[in-house]
Formats: C-alpha cells, structure tokens, sequence
C-alpha cells in the first residue's frame, strides 16, 4: 500500500483520493448535461466563420491569408501601443525625478 501513498502521508492521499472520487461522482451524475454542451458547441463551431479559405485548391499561406493579416494587424496595434505606454512612462518618470529633485 506504501505506492499509493502520496509525499508518504495518508492523509494528503486520502484528501486526493476523497476529491477524486468526489470529482468523478460529479461528472458521473452530470454527464448527460456535459454531453449535451459539447454538442452545442461543436454545433455553433461549425457554424462559425473561420479565417482561412475552404478551398481545397488553395495551398500553403494563401489559405491562411486572413488569418496572417489579422495576425501582423494585431502584433503592429501591440508594438504600437507598447510605445505609447514606455513613451508616456519615461515622460513621468523624468517629471516625478523634476520634483523630487527640486525639494533637495
């Protein structure tokens, strides 16, 4: 029994053990719910629009055309706003170094 034994103490295993079992009754009873949700979002997936061609002829990055131009969109926006953010931080740390300079 020793193998089971979590960091060799009963206790830390019976609390797995107990929160395992507790887990699986929980599903167990909720199966027909989870199953259920699955199924609606597979639904939904296969009605939503996704960024790539479904073209079949289309090989390579041209399939991913949309979905590369959103990309490099949104790392520009990301680059962009880190800028703003360093810019506006180093204009007020020079202003509080100003101040605080001026009280010494």
């Amino acid at each position: 029994m020793k193998f089971l034994m979590i960091n060799d103490s009963w206790v830390q295993t019976g609390i797995v053990w107990v929160i395992s079992i507790a887990l699986l009754v929980l599903v167990v009873k909720k199966w027909a719910r989870i199953s259920s949700f699955s199924g609606e979002v597979r639904g939904e997936l296969h009605k939503a629009s996704w960024p790539w061609e479904s073209d079949p002829k289309i090989k390579g990055l041209r399939k991913y055309r949309e979905l590369v131009d959103s990309t490099v969109v949104v790392l520009i926006a990301m680059i962009l706003l880190a800028g703003f953010v360093q810019a506006w931080d180093f204009l007020h740390v020079q202003i509080v170094t100003f101040f605080t300079s001026l009280g010494r």
